[in-house]
């Protein structure tokens, strides 16, 4: 028999489910935020639920946010089950099962007035997000804010009425200053470089659009933390869900599965106080970037290396791309070759030791991480991951041939069809128009670099155009294992 989760069932878990120790009707929100997914819940939540346990910051709880329609489902489940999470930590040889119970409400999305109410509130003192590498309008080709989008022109048009993340953000510290409340923290937990400041860019740029004044006391008083996070989440499919109850005898509506390690450096800014993070295990620092850095290009750019190969070799999930003995040395070969040479290590990191560990993480079965996941909004993910190192390799007179590869199967899996002629399906926001430069590209390469708000400059600059055009075309006439063997035997 299984258990329902639930506050009230909380008792009967089985034997070895570490549960909170801490009375959860004592706790006190200090926290919004926005996009409870699988990733938050698997990483800042379990920060904050280590805390609880070891009975400090009882007034840090988390109340959930959302501003997309997924997150209504998401909130009827969690609230089934009293805003409770179970975590299943999987390595190798070891599965640790807990449930998580830092978060003790979730406004309802789309609801306006209810989440300005909330962020207006005193004891708020921090939003944080998760809403995806593409949730924060940034144009690819420029990496900066770009206000023309229509969601950030309409928030600007109504500003007191805002459906974007940012635009609640602006319009939340806009009450709280004509309160005379201290502004809170906003700390953004998404893989982006410098994410607080790309954060700063998108909640003043908005409010600049509609009011100039409230932009510049916005970047004059609110603080914006940089930070790097990393702990491999998959979705949650009814195959975790049939695990918990049959392996562990526990029905969550919305499991959440992870791998056992995780890390979290956070730039100290929080000028309106916040939790003892670094006793659960964070690091606070003057400088995020150089870690940052090095998990970006190191274990980021490594994920799409192996992603789009085995997209179009119709493998399903991430360790059985490892199990793949030519898909994983060209993930050591590219990342020992091309990327580890233009990542500047932090203070007392040994790089070929992280690069050994990120590959023995995308190797645990456990996971049950995949390939397709892994391939999903690329054309938002290439410009942060994988083309920055481009134009570092490119500025030092370097060779860009395998990651022009990357690139370059990043386009032959848009071209919509596996090497297998199985269908690929749609998998990113805007597959339609990369299908439609994918599909030229196979007889003039040109045609997918045209895109340039994707590929800038690149797309002018011969020596990436000739590397990236001689991948793509070695790609259609002689097939993805052959074109990575003869980038394996070329020169270092």
């Amino acid at each position: 028999m299984s258990v329902k989760l639930a506050l009230a069932a909380v008792a009967q878990l089985p034997a070895g489910v570490m549960r909170p120790n801490y009375d959860r009707s004592a706790l006190n929100a200090g926290i919004v935020h926005i996009g409870v997914g699988n990733f938050h819940r698997a990483h800042q939540a379990v920060y904050l639920d280590d805390l609880f346990n070891a009975g400090v910051d009882h007034d840090w709880a988390i109340v959930g946010a959302g501003v997309r329609e997924p997150d209504v489902a998401m909130r009827e489940k969690l609230k089934a089950q009293d805003w409770l999470t179970t975590v299943v930590e999987q390595e190798a040889h070891a599965t640790t099962v807990r449930v998580t119970g830092a978060m003790i409400d979730f406004i309802k999305p789309f609801d306006v007035e209810a989440m300005l109410a909330a962020l207006a509130r005193p004891e708020i003192r921090i939003v944080s997000l998760t809403v995806t590498e593409g949730g924060y309008y940034i144009s690819p080709a420029t990496q900066r804010f770009d206000p023309t989008h229509p969601d950030i022109v309409a928030d600007a048009r109504r500003p007191d009425a805002p459906k974007t993340a940012f635009g609640l953000i602006a319009a939340g510290l806009k009450r709280r200053r004509s309160a005379g409340v201290a502004p809170f923290t906003v700390m953004s937990c998404d893989n982006i470089p410098g994410n607080g400041h790309v954060t700063e860019n998108a909640v003043a740029g908005l409010a600049e659009l509609s009011d100039p004044e409230l932009a510049a006391w916005i970047r004059a008083n609110v603080a914006f933390p940089n930070s790097m996070v990393d702990r491999i989440t998959p979705a949650t499919t009814d195959r975790e869900r049939a695990i918990l109850r049959e392996t562990h005898g526990i029905e969550d509506n919305w499991p959440v599965f992870c791998e056992e390690f995780r890390q979290w450096v956070v730039e100290d800014k929080f000028p309106a106080g916040r939790p003892a993070l670094d006793k659960a295990g964070a690091t606070f620092t003057s400088d995020v970037g150089p870690y940052e850095l090095m998990k970006i290009r190191i274990l980021n750019g490594g994920h799409a290396a192996i992603a789009y190969p085995a997209g179009v070799l119709d493998i399903h999930f991430v360790h059985e791309a490892m199990e793949d003995q030519q898909i994983a040395n060209f993930l050591e070969t590219l990342t020992r070759r091309e990327i580890i040479p233009v990542v500047p290590p932090p203070p007392g990191v040994d790089l070929e030791a992280y690069r050994v560990k990120v590959a023995e993480r995308f190797a645990n079965p456990k996971i049950g991480d995949t390939i397709s996941r892994l391939c999903l909004d690329g054309s938002n993910r290439q410009p942060k991951f994988i083309l920055p190192t481009v134009r570092d390799r490119l500025a030092a007179g370097a060779s860009v041939k395998g990651l022009a590869l990357v690139s370059a199967m990043w386009c032959r899996y848009c071209y919509g069809e596996s090497e297998s002629g199985k269908t690929i399906p749609p998998n990113d926001p805007s597959w339609g128009r990369l299908q439609a430069a994918a599909r030229p590209a196979r007889g003039d390469p040109r045609a997918f670099l045209a895109m340039r708000d994707i590929f800038g400059e690149l797309a002018e600059n011969p020596v990436y155009v000739g590397a990236f055009s001689g991948a793509l075309n070695a790609l259609w006439a002689n097939g993805v294992r052959r074109t990575i063997a003869d980038y394996l035997a070329g020169p270092a």
